[in-house]
């Protein structure tokens, strides 16, 4: 079958590369895909959100999948359009409908269904103009550290954790006042903060069955230990090493299948990823948000470390037959460490060349490409993270120097990476 893979990022490259491999896949379009999709595929110039033109072209190449990889066309209604369009109804959809993908669209809307479906998650309140003030009296009473969360889609930069009260009253004012993420801002979900250790547990679903495919732990901060300003993520490592059978346990019977459940219940149409951000308290999960979609760069360790045909395992989620799949993963560690523009996660300038991509790397080593473009002086970055380098190892520690030894051979101007990725596994 010919597939079609919305996004251009680190988690579109690995999704593309693992979808080349897989038996049912003809021919492989990327939209608008980067420079490294276009090593595995056919990259379109059409945007993730302009649906007219995706329609126009699934017809003219006979695509029979589209597997939506960010979370702005799913929140805007691809799966919809798709599903309610007579021309395309015969196309399968990977991601779940408009209201389906409102769990990571909407936090407030996520935070209802978790305490309607009784999953452990941190206590909160949400405010918005109208109930400003009510808002500014119950932060000055509320225990520190505060999270602050924009309800709506803020490109990853919504959350803010305010260690004093009169931080907490200028982000708040900040958000709705001054509508720091427009729209996405106008209302405030404020949580109780969780001590813990972040991980991330991915699942596919159809809104009854589910597997889960994989889990990950990645470095938000931009400085080594964990120190500065949160970024898209710095890099990841899989399997976690805490996650074992006991935790992993509690994760499915009270997180997942209540969710799973929850989504049935309620009549949610759902076929796609659910990415469990978790907060792992004292050896207990606690949600603290949901994605509609892989996350990056999670993707860029949890699929090259799955073993099936991943074409298989997201078409089952259409098919009815997802729950006699047998999710199967490679035991070997999967690590990847980001190379970022100088700047970033602040100003920073694009269309600066890329030296060493055609250096011969290890075996174990893969380089996906997220904000890179093809010019005419060769392959030049076109984001703040620029690569992601994932490499295998016997364990954590052998897998960073891995794709830390790898990382030696690429350059680019102001070029800067995290070398500590993994640090607490360090052996």
């Amino acid at each position: 079958m010919n597939i079609l893979i919305l996004g251009s990022g680190g988690r579109e490259h690995a999704l593309a590369w693992k979808i080349n491999q897989s038996k049912q896949c003809d021919q492989l379009f990327i939209a608008p895909g980067n420079a490294g999709t276009a090593t595995v595929g056919t990259n379109i110039d059409i945007s993730v959100t302009d649906f007219d033109a995706q329609k126009t072209f699934c017809l003219e190449h006979n695509i029979a999948f589209v597997i939506v990889g960010p979370e702005e066309p799913l929140v805007k209604g691809v799966y919809d359009y798709f599903k309610k369009d007579a021309a395309l109804q015969h196309i399968k959809v990977f991601g779940p409908s408009a209201y389906g993908a409102q769990l990571e669209g909407s936090k407030a809307f996520s935070k209802k269904f978790m305490e309607r479906q009784a999953i452990p998650t941190a206590a909160y309140a949400e405010f918005t103009n109208e109930n400003f003030e009510e808002g500014k009296a119950y932060l000055a009473k509320h225990s520190l550290p505060i999270v602050l969360k924009a309800d709506g889609l803020a490109a990853g930069k919504g959350v803010v954790i305010c260690q004093t009260h009169e931080e907490a009253l200028s982000v708040f004012e900040e958000m709705i006042i001054n509508r720091q993420f427009g729209e996405a801002s106008a209302k405030v979900v404020v949580e109780a903060f969780l001590q813990g250790i972040e991980v991330s547990v991915f699942a596919v679903t159809d809104g009854k069955e589910y597997k889960i495919i994989g889990h990950a732990k990645d470095y938000k901060r931009i400085g080594v230990g964990d120190t500065g300003p949160n970024t898209g993520g710095m890099g990841c490592v899989s399997p976690v090493p805490f996650m074992d059978k006991t935790f992993m346990d509690k994760v499915e019977q009270q997180v997942i299948i209540p969710t799973v459940k929850g989504l049935e219940k309620e009549n949610i149409e759902y076929k796609g990823f659910i990415f469990f951000g978790l907060m792992n308290v004292a050896g207990d999960p606690f949600v603290i948000e949901y994605n509609c979609r892989m996350g990056d760069p999670e993707t860029e360790v949890v699929i090259p470390r799955l073993q099936n045909d991943v074409v298989d395992v997201l078409l089952a989620c259409h098919t009815g037959e997802l729950a006699s799949i047998t999710i199967n993963a490679s035991p070997e560690s999967c690590c990847t460490v980001v190379a970022v523009s100088g700047g970033y996660p602040g100003d920073y300038e694009k269309g600066k060349v890329i030296t060493g991509l055609d250096h011969t790397f290890s075996d174990k080593t893969i380089v996906f490409h997220a904000g890179t473009k093809t010019a005419a002086n060769g392959v030049v970055t076109n984001g703040g993270r620029v690569l992601a380098v994932t490499s295998f190892g016997p364990n954590i520690t052998d897998a960073v120097a891995t794709s830390k030894e790898a990382l030696k051979s690429i350059d680019f101007e102001g070029m800067y990476f995290r070398n500590d990725i993994g640090f607490e596994f360090a052996q």
